[in-house]
């Protein structure tokens, strides 16, 4: 229950370098040879001002997965027992450029960047197989984690909530399955002093996953939904070695490695790296998801007299999407038919695409036609 939670928690009381040179040299080399193009010009999602109830897409077979395959990266992993918890959905600032390098992200097995305010993004990294000691910093949960914690049938770590989306947190039939930074202390949860608030608070997701196991919280959960392949799909649409991402505030860059078959990522043109080990963030797969963003009477902050709002981002139905793997580009199509079931990615047909094995990461945009601007080349 509600009124539950706080009792229980007060109980529980030169390489860089070598990078960033070739990054600006490809870039500039693409752009001086006219050989970026634009993103496809898609038609938007369908849109609603209903609460999170899927709209009735196309349904497709949902395809199986092996017991000892994670079926969020499609790759085997050494101990099986690891799968039988529910995913950790965790909350992770990426505003202002100080809080990177954020701690642990690059041990998500999928991320989605997501608006949060003020043409600001945040994460929700999805974290299953790895169970980093130190992850954040932490902050606080936003509209799109009520739409991304049912769908991963997961728990959420987050720092706090504005009234307006705790109160639908408070009312989510997953909310036993939430963890407030706030409400908790050491393993789980603590302050580094020696950074500043509120960019401080980090989280042990190994300890949150065995406190959730304490809870009866550690069933395996239905992850059915996407399909993985080593070999690339046919049907590329056109290439995609460099991306070049713009949100409304920040800036986000993917410079594809052959060599390593991975995307790299650079935030607002630096390499973005994971303080934990010190490497660059890679992904073997960049997915566009188009979706219809609308700003809701929720007030997340206000400073020096102007009121932000909180986004609904309506990340259910289906819509429109894009899929980044090994150099290439995929028209797509994605899908999510029911509130607790993985979303899908499908060709414009309606065929499966794979997703290259490895690590996903999904950039949420509002449809074309905003002040967003994607350039692939």
């Amino acid at each position: 229950m509600a009124t539950d939670r706080p009792a229980a928690s007060a109980r529980r009381t030169a390489a860089l370098i070598r990078a960033v040179r070739l990054a600006c040299v490809t870039l500039l080399a693409l752009m001086t040879a006219g050989c970026f193009t634009s993103a496809p010009a898609l038609q938007p999602p369908p849109t609603s001002t209903a609460p999170d109830t899927p709209t009735a897409p196309s349904v497709i077979a949902v395809p199986t997965s092996a017991p000892a395959v994670n079926p969020l990266t499609g790759l085997p992993v050494s101990d099986p027992n690891v799968l039988n918890r529910r995913p950790l959905v965790v909350k992770i600032s990426n505003a202002p450029p100080l809080v990177r390098p954020q701690a642990g992200i690059g041990a998500a097995d999928m991320v989605f960047e997501h608006y949060a305010e003020g043409g600001l993004t945040r994460f929700s990294a999805v974290f299953y197989s790895q169970a980093p000691a130190r992850v954040g910093s932490i902050r606080s949960a936003r509209l799109i984690d009520d739409t991304l914690v049912p769908m991963f049938q997961g728990l959420l770590g987050y720092s706090g909530a504005s009234d307006g989306v705790q109160a639908i947190i408070n009312a989510g039939d997953y909310f036993e399955r939430t963890y407030k930074g706030v409400l908790y202390a050491l393993p789980y949860f603590w302050r580094d002093e020696t950074l500043d608030a509120p960019h401080n608070l980090f989280m042990n997701a190994d300890a949150v996953f065995s406190l959730a196991a304490q809870e009866g919280f550690a069933q395996r959960p239905d992850l059915r939904g996407l399909i993985f392949s080593p070999a690339p799909p046919a049907g590329a649409t056109g290439p995609a070695q460099v991306v070049d991402l713009h949100y409304r505030a920040t800036q986000v860059g993917w410079l594809y490695d052959a060599g390593r078959g991975q995307y790299l990522r650079f935030s607002d043109g630096l390499p973005h790296t994971d303080a934990n080990i010190g490497a660059q963030v890679a992904a073997d797969n960049v997915v566009i998801l188009y979706a219809a963003h609308r700003e809701t009477d929720i007030v997340e902050s206000e400073w020096q007299g102007v009121i932000s709002y909180s986004i609904e981002i309506q990340l259910w139905g289906e819509g429109d999407a894009l899929i980044l793997r090994d150099g290439q580009q995929y028209a797509a199509r994605w899908l999510r038919p029911e509130r607790t079931r993985l979303i899908q990615l499908v060709s414009p047909e309606g065929e499966l695409l794979a997703l290259r094995p490895g690590v996903t990461w999904f950039q949420l945009l509002p449809p074309p036609g905003g002040e967003e601007r994607l350039v692939i080349g």
